[in-house]
């Protein structure tokens, strides 16, 4: 399969779930969602860069980052 189908994929789905979460209308369902999609994406903040998709949609969910 074409990397760029899968790229724009993905790119895609993160704006689509950021934009929800900047609304303040995102389901406790979506944010679930949202969530899974960062953690199965590796996402943390030493590792996604600021202009990501991804950044935005981390930075916008309402929880506090937990320590191990």
């Amino acid at each position: 399969m074409d990397t760029k189908i899968l790229d724009e994929l993905h790119d895609s789905v993160a704006r689509d779930l950021l934009a929800k979460v900047k609304s303040g209308e995102a389901t406790a369902s979506e944010l679930s969602v949202a969530t899974k999609f960062l953690k199965d994406n590796g996402a943390v903040h030493e590792v996604i860069t600021s202009e990501s998709p991804m950044a935005n949609l981390l930075e916008a969910l309402p929880f506090e980052e937990v320590s191990h």
